[in-house]
């Protein structure tokens, strides 16, 4: 009896904690207050018993186990008395646990009643309720019917096998049932902690396989003795159970299949899903994933690239798979899948079929960046030609077109004065002369701005010479520059300005901010590019530090296309730029 009363009091005890913590989480009140009323009067009954106060300990456990925690399961999740079916089942378990109180006789009919009231409103209450209704009613129900066929089942065996009564099943018992209570917590506290249809899945799939072979083994023992008319001895039964079990595997298979299909519909045909998705993945990473979604009948789909969310479909689950999308050895982004209801993992076929679709997943990613870098590369083009529109507009408003002005009226006023005046007519010629040639200068100044001229005149070998001809260091002598070159192909106009702004601007700095006494200009075409470089024997004491000159060459490359890089080294400075051909 002392074993009795020790399991009943932790069951009172796990049933009233649950209620506490039901009743802090906001919902299913009326619930929490049923399960702390019914672990106090489990509580009560077992001091009770220890009180040797007779009559009223039975009472109390009746009251817990037949009104309170019934009472209990019926209001969980919410209590939805105004709907007719909902207050019929609440009247039925009000009166079927009543009478179990008060009426000895009736307590094994009411006790049928209860449970199929109890199973009623569990299926009427998931079909009318939400999402969040149904992960609750999933995690109860799981757990107070596994719990109770659990109990039933030990009953069974050890009433088959003789081997005791309830005092020595008593902890059995309480293992069984005491889930429910703590399934109730979960359900509202934290009912995505594990997939429960999941586990609704697995429960069907195990209880109908024990079920099913236990049935087929008693009554095959039976047949068999029934007819020899005599017990089997424990070989043939052991053979018996060994040939059974070959059978549990390929069961469990099949009912997998049929309770997901009942449950949570069909599953698409792995390779009919591949050659699908392969159709249909396109440029659009939202098309695309929609596609895996259809395809593989799943909740949730998204790509991700460096932890932002670049196009999503349907639904963000609780649970998740996340497979990495590749390019060759690179990681170019991530697409993570919901879980389907029911689902722990992705089954082998869908992992097979995304990572078939991974590559083509990638591209899309990949194609998409390569547009949105096409884009940004037109645009910085287009803001380049209107910042040389407007710097032309401002040097011919400001000062080409006042010199214009300048001469002409000067014209006018020497044609004036040329018979009345011949001197200040003589003096206006020659500041018209001066005006001119400011003009002829400011003209050279911006055709060289466009493009240099000694470029049409000498090549860019040429002018590169040219130019360096005219360099002085920091002291005043002339800077010794060395150019050389392979022989060049015929090149773009965009690519001989550019390489010719680079090296200036890359010699223009060898004279500004380097001690050197030499540098040297190296021209060559590697791998369909021309590859410039400039070095100087000027040493650095540390890192350079980009400035305007290093930013002015990085974006002349960058507009055609190709790559620089500038640094310093131990013997100098080095700036090197690679720079497509481009059509000549």
């Amino acid at each position: 009896m002392s074993l009795v009363v020790a399991a009943a009091a932790v069951l009172g005890l796990v049933t009233t904690a649950s209620g506490w913590f039901v009743w802090q989480s906001g919902r299913a009140r009326p619930s929490a207050a049923c399960l702390v009323l019914g672990g106090v009067a489990l509580l009560v009954g077992s001091a009770v018993v220890l009180t040797d106060v007779p009559g009223v300990a039975p009472t109390a456990y009746v009251l817990a186990a037949a009104l309170l925690l019934p009472l209990a399961v019926l209001a969980y999740p919410r209590l939805a008395w105004r709907e007719p079916v909902s207050f019929v089942l609440l009247i039925v378990v009000a009166t079927a646990g009543a009478l179990c109180v008060v009426w000895e006789a009736a307590r094994e009919a009411m006790g049928y009643v209860l449970v199929v009231a109890l199973l009623l409103h569990a299926w009427w209450a998931y079909e009318q309720g939400d999402a969040e209704d149904r992960r609750a009613l999933a995690w109860s129900s799981l757990a107070w019917i596994g719990g109770g066929l659990a109990a039933a089942a030990v009953g069974f065996v050890s009433e088959s096998a003789g081997t005791g009564g309830f005092p020595e099943l008593a902890p059995a018992f309480i293992a069984c049932l005491v889930v429910g209570p703590v399934a109730m917590v979960v359900g509202v506290v934290r009912p995505d902690v594990v997939d429960v249809r999941g586990l609704v899945t697995r429960a069907v799939v195990a209880g109908t396989v024990l079920v099913g072979f236990a049935s087929a083994g008693i009554g095959i023992t039976s047949g068999v003795e029934a007819v020899r008319g005599r017990p089997l001895e424990s070989v043939p039964t052991i053979m018996l159970c060994a040939v059974l079990a070959f059978g549990v595997r390929p069961l469990q298979v099949m009912l997998r299949g049929v309770v997901d299909q009942l449950l949570f519909g069909d599953r698409p045909d792995p390779l009919a899903a591949a050659s699908s998705l392969a159709d249909r993945i396109g440029d659009d990473p939202a098309l695309a994933l929609a596609a895996v979604r259809e395809a593989l009948v799943l909740p949730y789909a998204s790509i991700r690239s460096g932890g932002e969310e670049l196009a999503s479909s349907g639904t963000e689950v609780t649970h998740t798979r996340v497979l990495p999308l590749r390019l060759g050895q690179d990681e170019v982004g991530e697409v993570v899948v919901g879980l389907r209801a029911g689902d722990f993992g992705l089954s082998a076929a869908d992992e097979d079929v995304l990572r078939i679709v991974a590559p083509l997943l990638a591209q899309t990613l990949r194609a998409r960046q390569m547009s949105r870098d096409l884009q940004k590369s037109r645009e910085a083009v287009v803001a380049a030609v209107e910042e040389e529109r407007r710097r032309l507009r401002r040097d011919l408003h400001d000062g080409l077109g006042p010199t214009l002005s300048g001469v002409a009226f000067a014209t006018d006023a020497a044609r004036n004065q040329v018979r009345s005046d011949p001197d200040r007519a003589d003096q206006l010629l020659v500041q018209l002369r001066a005006d001119t040639a400011s003009a002829i200068t400011e003209i050279r100044r911006l055709v060289e701005g466009l493009r240099p001229p000694a470029l049409d005149e000498l090549g860019l070998e040429g002018a590169i010479r040219q130019h360096a001809s005219t360099l002085h260091s920091a002291a005043g002598v002339p800077l010794p520059v060395t150019v050389s070159a392979s022989p060049l192909p015929a090149l773009s106009a965009a690519t001989e300005v550019a390489a010719y702004r680079i090296v200036v601007e890359a010699l223009t700095n060898v004279v500004r901010h380097s001690s050197a006494t030499s540098a040297s200009v190296s021209l060559a075409v590697d791998a369909g590019a021309l590859a410039l470089a400039v070095r100087d024997d000027g040493r650095s004491a540390g890192e350079w530090t980009p400035g305007v000159g290093i930013a002015s060459m990085r974006e002349r490359s960058l507009q055609v296309g190709g790559t620089l890089t500038a640094c310093a080294t131990g013997e100098g400075g080095v700036v090197e730029a690679s720079i497509p051909l481009g059509p000549a």
